[in-house]
């Protein structure tokens, strides 16, 4: 009896891990239920949850309901890692059909929290890219672009470092935007490019906080109404810091 309550207690863990490694990686909550209950079934097991934005509950009931697992576990801050979320669906899919067990399942884990992410260079590189093309694509010249290039680097480099010194969220997009914005204003102050205000308008779009704003419409369209306005408010605070970022820029510049 002592070793079935061990391995319920066991399962139980690994599931809650996973659910957290879903959630503040940028799943939804219908996404995260589904895949915990995947996995779960795959290994013989019922379970019920409860899934909000800061913490997972999980019960896991066995089939002759005489051992209970019953543990809540905080979820971290919101961290976009779409190769955990890709990662974890294979591993559910491959314990349904291929009957993993329980240590292959946490060794897949643990592969899935090693894998390197992309070196710093490149992440700026690319967002600053998306940034100039952005311009570009709102009618922006080449010089316009090469704006628009830097002020988004320089505004990402400016919200990783405020995060890393552990700064409020909202406050790290707020220094972005403002960052960001600044930067690319002087280029309307010294009348650079045929179109200055692209490169303002298009500085501070990867702040734009896509995941918790489509993800507040999956979940309130899968019923989970809780989560999906708790998300749908998270999105709004960000455009609300993106915006006041941008404002103050533009009443020190004098725009």
């Amino acid at each position: 009896m002592g070793q079935i309550v061990e391995d319920t207690q066991t399962v139980g863990n690994t599931l809650l891990e996973v659910g957290a490694l879903l959630m503040s990686s940028g799943a939804s909550t219908h996404r995260t239920r589904v895949t915990l209950n995947r996995i779960a079934n795959g290994l013989g097991y019922e379970i019920e949850s409860l899934i909000t934005q800061r913490a997972i509950m999980l019960t896991i009931i066995e089939e002759d309901q005489k051992y209970l697992f019953s543990r809540l576990k905080r979820i971290s801050p919101l961290k976009p890692n779409f190769k955990m979320v890709s990662g974890i669906s294979h591993l559910s899919w491959d314990v349904m059909e291929e009957k993993w067990s329980l240590q292959q399942i946490n060794a897949e884990l643990d592969r899935l929290k090693s894998l390197p992410h992309y070196p710093r260079w490149v992440l700026l590189t690319t967002v600053g890219a998306a940034g100039s093309g952005f311009c570009y694509l709102f009618g922006g010249d080449a010089l316009n672009m090469l704006v628009a290039f830097v002020a988004t680097v320089i505004g990402l480099f400016v919200r990783q470092e405020a995060t890393k010194l552990k700064f409020n969220p909202y406050l790290c997009v707020f220094f972005a935007a403002f960052i960001a914005s600044f930067i690319a204003g002087l280029s309307e102050l010294f009348e650079i490019g045929s179109q200055p205000d692209k490169a303002v308008a298009t500085s501070v779009l990867f702040l734009v906080p896509g995941i918790p704003l489509i993800n507040s419409v999956t979940d309130m369209m899968d019923g989970n109404i809780q989560n999906g306005l708790v998300r749908a408010i998270n999105g709004l605070m960000i455009a609300f810091a993106i915006a006041v970022g941008l404002f103050s820029s533009r009443m020190i510049l004098n725009f």
